[in-house]
């Protein structure tokens, strides 16, 4: 098994394991937080939601909670999962496209160090607008996975600022 951080829409039950995605065999583990000074960005195009999907950037003393997976290693990569008609989770998250995979360091259960595959994005692409929808499944998300309302908040206010003309309904989610 794989331990997966997921830190956007994929931190909701009802997306990572839906039947066009990992169909029930993505298991929540825990909640866990970056401890390498990530911030969360919307700064990659997705052509399925039309609009600006998340990331995680460089950010000197910020740190990105999100829920940490295990998932069968064999629906990590294409050929794998492809070999028993399965999507992988480089499909689904675009890896080699929009994404690249890589392994980093999340803290979980308060201290527990552990290494842990995620998607970060491949060229940033600045300016570009989230969608309330898409925020929504994030801020979902990290509620049903027990994510502080602090951090919640943060990712309001970043959502906001990447796009004014949704702010308000934002504030309200």
């Amino acid at each position: 098994m794989a331990l997966v951080f997921q830190y956007g829409s994929n931190c909701l039950e009802s997306q990572i394991n839906s039947k066009d995605r990992l169909c029930g065999d993505a298991k929540f583990i825990d909640i866990a937080e970056t401890v390498d000074g990530l911030q969360l960005a919307f700064d990659v195009w997705s052509s399925n939601r039309k609009c600006a999907a998340s990331d995680i950037v460089v950010s000197p003393g910020s740190n990105v909670w999100g829920a940490l997976y295990e998932v069968p290693d064999f629906l990590i990569e294409r050929k794998t999962a492809a070999a028993q008609n399965r999507k992988s989770l480089d499909e689904i998250e675009g890896e080699g496209t929009n994404y690249r995979r890589e392994t980093i360091a999340v803290r979980k259960d308060g201290d527990t160090i552990v290494k842990a595959l995620t998607y970060r994005v491949r060229n940033p692409t600045p300016d570009l607008k989230t969608s309330l929808e898409y925020v929504e499944y994030i801020v979902k998300g990290l509620r049903e996975r027990g994510v502080c309302e602090e951090y919640i908040a943060r990712v309001k206010r970043l959502a906001a600022t990447n796009n004014p003309a949704i702010a308000t309904k934002v504030r309200e989610l």
